[in-house]
């Protein structure tokens, strides 16, 4: 379309950025009936909301083709973040470069004398966070009493991190004839009763039906053994070999986990966590621009508001914690028309959580397993073909020295060295547990039973036992492959002094010798969040129905030992009951009726006495 309703030099600036077309909310904000109110607008992520602002504050600002010569701010931008500030200047710098605005960014961990010096001198527009923009107000620093527009960009974000006294105070401070304009990506109540009030009169936008939305991104559901996740993001990341990757982790420790594991591995990765200064995070972000790192490791907040142009690939390596956090962290790619993927990892146990997500949030996800080895080697040799067989012109040097090579080696041999020399240079893909003894896709069928051999009758320190219970089962893809290390972690127990384990549909019974379950209990607890899961969905409970150990011999095999009844446990929540049931390898009851039970309970954490018999 052509500009000719704004003004010829945002006209100009936005022909120069390549733009053709507005999007739904920039077209939104410039219509007849937009002009010169209070705005509410709604709008996903990723749909232009930085430039649509930009535009519309523009006949508040602009005079004669520039903006006016100015003691003290015409225009205000509030952002959650100090990312998220840093881009709206950017972004506003070259939307307004030829109308001669003077931009001062005041974000947290920057040199505030810098910042109070810039605003001395006598600036058009300010962009910042709440925090540095309140400390400013407080010192004198920040002069608002000429403001022409406010902007609060992600205020669902700045209400929910607790900015609202912040956002209060700085509102407060502005003249009552400023026009306001709020951007969310929803409106909930808390964002409804702040517009009722500091706008009048505003008119409410919301292009959520109209944007393209997750028409730009794909989205891909990866089931994994929980064991297997870091496998997979490595799989992930060469399978797709995106030109820069964003792997969103829910706290610092484990952006700090993955960011070491994968630069290890040989990737150029870079990490933005709450623990990083500005100019770490400066550092990381410039990093990406330039090419000289492909892959980012974050947090959410981190990653709010962050646009890299190149970012062609999402993976939401921990599962978000609801269906706006995913949309978020989703959108930082298939921006500006541009397409992009994003995966979600999902343990076996979570699948029914992000599957109620994913259709809460009206996404079409395509499940699938994750990525092999086999699979990234193959996607490697597509690649490297492709490349090779593309036509170019070859310099002279390098004709003369293919020629030499050709005379001392035949044409195979000197392929395999380039294709040898071409795989060198890339991270080794993962052999993944779950993957690793059945071909792709393939799943056990109905009522077969991947159970982890027994190893004989009556193991040594195994006649006296202790039986737990996990809550998944072969419903949940439940295998002794990648359950064996999951329990060695959680418990701290060593794969020695863990018996027989035993598949049923829906849950898993495994023994612990009588010597070492109070250790064991008292470490799954500690490891164990609020619900009594892992990060993955999997509780570990007592069982205090749990079949015998050894177990039974089949006719003719000569006498048994008496089945003794399984001693009862408390551990995390209670068990189902009492009552007899059918288990997934016989009868699951009392043995010998009226057979004395023993109460089984663990000690305090702290107040354990000397440890008993059993590796640690």
């Amino acid at each position: 379309m052509a500009f000719e309703t704004m003004s010829p030099v945002l006209a100009d600036a936005l022909t120069a950025r390549g733009y053709e077309n507005l999007t739904p909310v920039q077209t939104h904000v410039v219509e007849p009936e937009a002009i010169g109110r209070d705005l509410l607008v709604s709008a996903q992520t990723g749909s232009g909301k930085t430039v649509a602002f930009g535009l519309a504050m523009a006949e508040q600002l602009i005079e004669d083709g520039r903006l006016p010569f100015a003691t003290s701010p015409l225009a205000l931008i509030i952002a959650p973040t100090r990312e998220l500030a840093m881009q709206v200047s950017r972004e506003l710098g070259w939307l307004y470069a030829k109308a001669g605005a003077r931009i001062a960014t005041c974000v947290g961990g920057m040199d505030a004398s810098k910042e109070r010096r810039a605003l001395n001198q006598g600036v058009q527009i300010v962009v910042g966070t709440p925090g540095r923009l309140r400390d400013h107000l407080e010192r004198g620093a920040l002069d608002l009493a000429a403001l022409r527009v406010a902007v609060l960009d992600e205020a669902d974000e700045m209400l929910d991190m607790g900015f609202r006294e912040d956002l209060e105070e700085i509102l407060d401070a502005t003249p009552e004839t400023r026009r306001t304009l709020m951007f969310s990506a929803t409106i909930p109540k808390p964002i409804a009763n702040m517009a009722k009030r500091y706008q009048r009169d505003a008119l409410r936008i919301s292009t959520v039906g109209e944007d393209r939305g997750h028409g730009d991104i794909s989205y891909q559901a990866v089931t994994v053994a929980p064991a297997d996740i870091e496998g997979a993001v490595i799989n992930l990341l060469r399978l797709h070999d995106a030109e820069t990757a964003m792997l969103f982790c829910a706290t610092r420790d484990n952006v700090r986990r993955l960011h070491a594991s994968l630069t290890d591995r040989g990737f150029a990765a870079v990490a933005l966590s709450g623990e990083h200064s500005q100019n770490e995070r400066n550092a990381a972000l410039q990093a990406l621009r330039d090419r000289r790192a492909k892959v980012c490791v974050a947090t959410d907040v981190a990653a709010r508001g962050i646009d890299l142009p190149s970012l062609s690939l999402v993976i939401h390596v921990e599962i978000p914690r609801d269906a706006e956090t995913l949309q978020h962290r989703s959108g930082r790619t298939g921006r500006a028309g541009k397409k992009g993927t994003a995966v979600i990892i999902v343990p076996y146990p979570r699948r029914r959580r992000v599957d109620g997500m994913l259709r809460g949030a009206r996404i079409n996800a395509e499940w699938m397993d994750a990525p092999t080895a086999a699979d990234v080697r193959l996607k490697d040799q597509e690649r490297l073909i492709e490349k090779l067989l593309a036509p170019v012109e070859h310099e002279s040097e390098d004709i003369e020295l293919a020629q030499r090579l050709m005379a001392e080696r035949s044409a195979e041999d000197i392929a395999a060295s380039l294709v040898r020399a071409h795989r060198a240079l890339m991270p080794a893909p993962e052999d993944l547990i779950d993957n690793s003894a059945r071909p792709r896709g393939e799943r056990p069928e109905r009522g077969e039973r991947f159970e982890r051999p027994e190893r004989g009758e009556r193991r040594e320190g195994f006649d006296d036992s202790v039986w737990f219970k996990l809550n998944i089962g072969r419903r949940q893809n439940a295998d002794p492959r990648w359950i064996l290390p999951l329990l060695c972690r959680r418990g701290h127990v060593t794969k020695q002094e863990i018996g027989a384990i035993r598949i049923g549909p829906s849950e898993t019974m495994f023994n612990i010798p009588r010597a070492i379950a109070d250790r064991f209990a008292e470490a799954v607890v500690r490891s164990a969040n609020e619900d009594g899961e892992d990060d993955s969905g999997v509780a570990i409970t007592p069982a205090p129905d749990g079949p015998t150990y050894p177990p039974r011999r089949e006719k003719g095999s000569g006498d048994r030992p008496p089945r003794d009844h399984a001693p009862r446990a408390t551990l995390g929540r209670a068990p189902g009951g009492d009552r007899d049931r059918p288990g997934p390898r016989g009868p699951r009851g009392p043995g010998t009726p009226g057979a004395p039970t023993e109460r089984y309970k663990p000690k305090p954490y702290g107040q354990r006495g000397p440890r008993k018999t059993g590796k640690y």
